[in-house]
């Protein structure tokens, strides 16, 4: 599972810069993201920093989402759909860039795909943040907050800090609407609800990290932390690990994206674009992604099967 990290930002937001391992790779790699909606947008444009020509494949779920109302065996179910049409698309790393996947689907998607094709999952950035602050709040869906999953981080990486969980109801649907309105008012309700003086805030789920912005005007004095950096350059860290590193670097070229919708493939969707995150990968190559070239792992065959 990918460690927690903070999230990126300008220092006006009060949110913690991450420092990104120095990685050295000299091929060409391709990541698939899944996630319900658009909340793999934070750790898919962190990705396209860290490593400006890979291919990108992101794959939402607009049939079946919100996830967070399904059972455990519906969210294994949808996970498996989306990691299973992204499969076809030869990735050599599969993120799930979703608190509440992770959360029930990790264990299966790893038992499909691995050893073959790595699978990184996504948790709360709980160590971090209590080491940096006394008082934390940890601002998640309803289903999260409830979960025996999240108690049990808390339990473990909490460490001497107070740590208060806050339900955010409707914030991440408001998100993925696009709702700016909604959202506000969402996150207005949070912020009433997390404690006076808090230090900091981790944003338990990956939408709430295109909204960071709202988020730390309605908590002035908190530094949010979030997941999207280390999902990434974890993600990195298993491509390297996987073999790609032989062969001379090729030509800087910019990555492609292709973007899957319930396994259909699709344009990415007009929401997306209201975030800094979604206009930035607006901006890369669309369409089918070439077949892989041999020359790019510098092996007979590729790492996947």
């Amino acid at each position: 599972m990918a460690a927690a990290g903070r999230i990126a930002g300008r220092a006006s937001m009060r949110v913690v810069p991450r420092r990104r391992p120095a990685i050295s790779y000299s091929g060409r790699m391709r990541f698939a993201l899944l996630n319900s909606g658009l909340g793999l947008l934070a750790a898919a444009a962190e990705l396209h920093r860290l490593q400006p020509e890979a291919d990108l494949v992101i794959a939402m779920d607009p049939d079946g989402m919100p996830w967070g109302p399904r059972s455990p065996e519906d969210i294994i179910q949808r996970s498996l759909l989306l990691a299973r049409a992204a499969a076809e698309h030869d990735p050599d790393v599969i993120v799930l860039a979703c608190n509440t996947g992770t959360v029930h689907a990790l264990s299966a998607l790893r038992a499909e795909f691995e050893p073959g094709i790595p699978v990184v999952g996504t948790v709360p950035a709980i160590k971090p943040a209590a080491a940096a602050a006394r008082s934390v709040a940890i601002w998640a869906t309803v289903a999260t907050t409830a979960s025996e999953y999240q108690r049990r981080l808390i339990e473990e990486f909490g460490g001497r800090a107070t740590v208060t969980p806050v339900a955010c109801p409707g914030l991440a649907d408001a998100i993925d609407a696009g709702d700016r309105e909604a959202t506000s008012a969402a996150i207005a309700d949070a912020a009433g609800r997390t404690p006076r003086g808090c230090g900091a805030i981790v944003l338990g789920c990956t939408e709430y990290e295109l909204a960071a912005d709202q988020i730390s005007a309605a908590v002035p004095g908190a530094v949010l932390f979030g997941s999207a950096a280390a999902v990434a350059a974890q993600a990195v860290r298993r491509a390297v690990q996987a073999g790609l590193t032989a062969g001379p670097p090729g030509p800087a070229v910019s990555g492609t994206l292709r973007v899957l919708l319930s396994g259909r493939p699709a344009s990415l969707p007009a929401t997306a674009v209201l975030y800094p995150q979604g206009r930035e990968l607006a901006g890369l190559r669309t369409g089918e992604i070439p077949a892989r070239r041999l020359a790019d792992t510098g092996a007979g065959s590729s790492p996947c099967p």
